[in-house]
């Protein structure tokens, strides 16, 4: 069993952030995206990851080597980014035959996965939304089992959207399909889609079993961020490093706050998420994530979500600061 990791996406919708780190790497509760989706796989006794990086691959390599040395893990680097199934399309060689557990790089989903790793064929996650015109869509037949997926449809027949999660036991199945669109150039909006593979496969006799997860974390924009941020820090609990320095603070839970910070005359929560090494100082957050090596001070700050590296200075603002960033918002 491999786990199969895509992370070679640029996050434009979460730029500037992402100008200067992979989204996967963004602070969430205390963690990163990554780190979530790496603990839930290798607590459940996966220990073979493939992380497909491209644009600042460096960094995902460099985290996943400090954070999980004790991992076997490989790096496949995207250099053109052509969609998910050309990225599955280039972890062939290493894969083999092995099964495969695949999880985008910003899907965060509670779920038991040991649960789904049990289930005797193939599975995909599945959660009902409201509108899955943009997402991909499983269709179920009257025996359970899903009998057509659509990428994104203009007129969906089904509401079960597929939330990124795939466990495929006909690996060299999902391969040949995925050559196959490749070699016969099926995209969806460009790109070469997982789902149409696995459409492929259902075509020619693979049976797919939905699982449903309990809760499908949003971490694409900003606004959806900062709301499964907050979910959660109120589900799990915030986490304190017992090494900071609070003086005169006052700490609203849930909150989230990494090693080394410096935190004095301030008002902090609820709902933050606070990365290593920041100092906040005579300032009021709630509802925002905070990179790490961030200065603030003399600002109050909601709904924001502020870079590593950035110094802000000021008054009452909402504020979407990438990194490397340093901004006064007092009077010259």
């Amino acid at each position: 069993m491999k786990a199969i990791i895509p992370v070679a996406g640029a996050g434009t919708k979460l730029r500037p952030h992402t100008y200067t780190q992979p989204k996967a790497l963004i602070p969430l509760a205390g963690k990163t995206i990554l780190s979530i989706i790496v603990d839930q796989l290798h607590e459940a006794g996966i220990n073979e990851f493939v992380f497909i990086v491209g644009y600042l691959g460096d960094k995902i390599q460099d985290y996943v080597k400090e954070k999980y040395p004790e991992l076997k893990a490989w790096f496949v680097t995207q250099s053109e980014r052509h969609g998910i199934g050309h990225a599955i399309q280039l972890t062939k060689d290493i894969v083999g035959d092995d099964e495969m557990f695949i999880v985008l790089g910003d899907t965060i989903c509670e779920y038991d996965v040991k649960e789904l790793l049990d289930m005797p064929c193939s599975a995909l996650g599945v959660k009902r939304v409201d509108d899955p015109r943009d997402f991909g869509v499983a269709e179920l037949g009257e025996d359970g089992f899903i009998t057509r997926v659509v990428e994104k449809p203009q007129i969906p027949k089904s509401n079960m959207a597929l939330v990124g999660i795939y466990r495929i036991k006909e690996t060299s199945f999902l391969f040949n399909c995925l050559e196959s669109n490749i070699m016969n150039q099926v995209m969806v909006r460009g790109e070469f889609s997982i789902t149409d593979a696995i459409q492929c496969m259902i075509q020619h006799g693979a049976r797919f079993q939905p699982y449903k997860v309990q809760n499908w974390f949003d971490c694409g924009k900003k606004d959806t961020l900062l709301e499964s941020n907050a979910t959660l820090l109120k589900k799990f609990g915030g986490v304190i490093s017992p090494d900071h320095n609070f003086e005169n603070t006052i700490i609203i839970p849930p909150v989230s706050v990494a090693e080394g910070c410096d935190i004095k005359n301030s008002i902090v929560g609820p709902n933050v998420t606070i990365g290593e090494k920041t100092t906040i100082s005579y300032s009021i957050i709630k509802d925002s994530i905070i990179g790490s090596f961030a200065d603030l001070y003399d600002i109050v700050l909601t709904n924001s979500l502020i870079g590593s590296d950035t110094e802000v200075k000021g008054e009452s603002r909402s504020l979407n600061i990438g990194d490397n960033t340093e901004i006064d918002l007092g009077e010259s």
